[in-house]
């Protein structure tokens, strides 16, 4: 079993390649007027990143259970935060973007330069492991476990993608199951960076034909993934990171070489100290 640490990127997830991406290839002058995104705090710090470098305004909406530790980065960066309920900021990103704004959206699961910007990690696990055999990764809208796949099956069309789902927001599972979309139960947890009550609806056909399946866990296996990586390897992941360790370790992505990509470190403090103890937050 291997890692992709994600988090060791400079805002610490993967985000950071796909809000580069979308922001370097959109028109310049769109650009010039700011960008936005919504996200519970991972794609807001990528994208603020960007606009920081860039030196253009950033404005980013988050869900009512959005991390501390997430939004107090995007403020470090300069963003500009706007708290949604969490129905209000999924319908966000069902509409890519809000009425009568003008700055550039980016997307942070569906916009195809997001998802090709997610796939260079695909890219660089085959490059590392050119035997690899599988790959968890977890699953919140889709751009990440697509984007990945789509790059394995084109160099290494044998590898398996599965998405990593935690029991308690498991749409993709949820809709493989009904062979559609469906509405599933959610309920909001210390794993906060997936999880969702349906599968965006632009992203289902590429999901369902690329992903080799969903792998659901328990909250408690996601806190005792994350207690593993951090005393056994002085590895920080958040929940969605822990997640797909905790789908590899269940078997269920098969044998020979398994790669859990690491998403993201960005997890508040006192809840790694609960998990650190034993608990489940």
């Amino acid at each position: 079993m291997y890692l992709k640490l994600e988090n060791l990127q400079p805002i610490g997830s993967f985000k950071l390649r796909g809000a580069g991406n979308a922001i370097a290839v959109a028109d310049p002058a769109r650009r010039s007027r700011g960008v936005s995104t919504a996200s519970a705090g991972n794609m807001a710090q990528g994208v603020a990143f960007w606009a920081a470098r860039l030196g253009i305004p950033c404005r980013v909406v988050v869900p009512d259970h959005a991390p501390s530790t997430k939004l107090r980065a995007v403020e470090r960066l300069g963003g500009t935060i706007e708290r949604l309920p969490f129905d209000e900021w999924w319908q966000v990103l069902v509409d890519h973007g809000q009425p009568g704004r003008e700055d550039l959206f980016v997307h942070p699961v569906s916009d195809p330069p997001v998802v090709a910007g997610n796939g260079t990690i695909g890219l660089e696990i085959v490059e590392d492991l050119p035997d690899v055999d599988a790959v968890v990764v977890p699953y919140g809208g889709g751009g990440l476990s697509c984007g990945i796949a789509s790059a394995l099956r084109a160099l290494r069309p044998s590898a398996r993608v599965y998405a990593a789902e935690v029991e308690t927001a498991a749409p993709f599972a949820a809709a493989l199951a009904a062979g559609k979309p469906v509405t599933a139960p959610y309920a909001a947890s210390f794993v906060d960076g997936i999880g969702a009550r349906s599968v965006l609806a632009e992203m289902w056909p590429l999901a369902r034909a690329i992903l080799a399946g969903s792998i659901v866990v328990s909250l408690e296996e996601v806190a005792g993934a994350i207690r593993e990586l951090a005393e056994r390897h002085r590895v920080i992941a958040e929940g969605a990171g822990g997640a797909s360790v905790a789908g590899a370790l269940t078997g269920k992505a098969g044998s020979g070489n398994v790669v859990s990509v690491v998403s993201g470190g960005n997890i508040d403090s006192e809840k790694l100290a609960a998990i650190l103890e034993g608990r489940t937050p």
